[in-house]
Formats: structure tokens, sequence, C-alpha cells
């Protein structure tokens, strides 16, 4: 395997309420707000999430659009999130992760078997949408 050097530092995700995305993302997938706090005073654009020590996913109010000027045609983003963004987690959390999901009435996919990524074939994997139609992959590796 290449050791690169290059990380993951964010995605970006569009969301239409980014304190209750935030919630969502702590509650039922079971990550770390970051400036929540700050968001609803006015202090932050909008609030993060920590999905590991080097990758957090930001939390973009869809009011940015405006702001999107970085290159042409960026704002045109909002509202058309990535086919899916996956979450590589060990057996017990991934398992966990699921039952969550549940609890809280949010619909997954079947189990599939052997799907290729990053670190190979998983064992298992699952897919669910946060409330505003990201699609996630959960799996695990052996």
């Amino acid at each position: 395997m290449t050791d690169n050097t290059t990380r993951l530092d964010h995605i970006v995700l569009w969301v239409r309420d980014p304190v209750a995305a935030a919630r969502f993302y702590e509650e039922t997938v079971g990550l770390e707000p970051l400036r929540v706090a700050e968001f609803t005073e006015g202090k932050a654009s909008f609030p993060s999430v920590r999905l590991s020590e080097e990758t957090i996913f930001d939390l973009a109010p869809l009011s940015l659009t405006e702001r999107m000027t970085m290159v042409p045609g960026a704002a045109d983003s909002a509202g058309h999130p990535v086919n899916h963004v996956c979450l590589s987690l060990e057996e017990g959390d991934f398992d966990a992760l699921r039952t969550r999901l549940e609890e809280r009435s949010v619909p997954v996919s079947e189990y599939s078997y052997g799907s290729f990524g990053a670190r190979g074939e998983a064992v298992r994997s699952f897919y669910f949408r946060d409330p505003d139609g990201n699609v996630f992959e959960a799996r695990h590796y052996a």
C-alpha cells in the first residue's frame, strides 16, 4: 500500500438546518459536534462535526451559496450532494451505528458483502441518508 502524506481534511455538506444536522451527526452517527454554539451566536459561518482526528464534516447552510465565489459555478453546488460518503468503522462501531439508525427510524439499506474500498474488500456495508438527503455508506473491514 502506498504511504501518502496527503490526508482528507474536510468535506462540506449542504444542509437546511446546521444545528439540527449537527444534532443528527452527534446523536445518531456518534460524531463530535464542533462550533455549534459559535454558529448559533453568529460567530461562525457554519458548525462542523469531527469524523476523526484529521477529518471533519462542515455543515454549510444553504444561505452560504451567495458567498461561494472561489471558482466560477461554485455556488451551483448547493443542493447537489455528492453520490455518497463512505465511513469506515470498527466492527463494533459499525453495528452500534446501524442500531442507532434503526432506533431513530432512519431507513437503512440491506447489507452488502465484499465491496471494494480504500482498504480492499469490506466485510459488510450498508447505506443511509442524513436528514438533508446526503447519502452515506458505512462499512467495516476484517
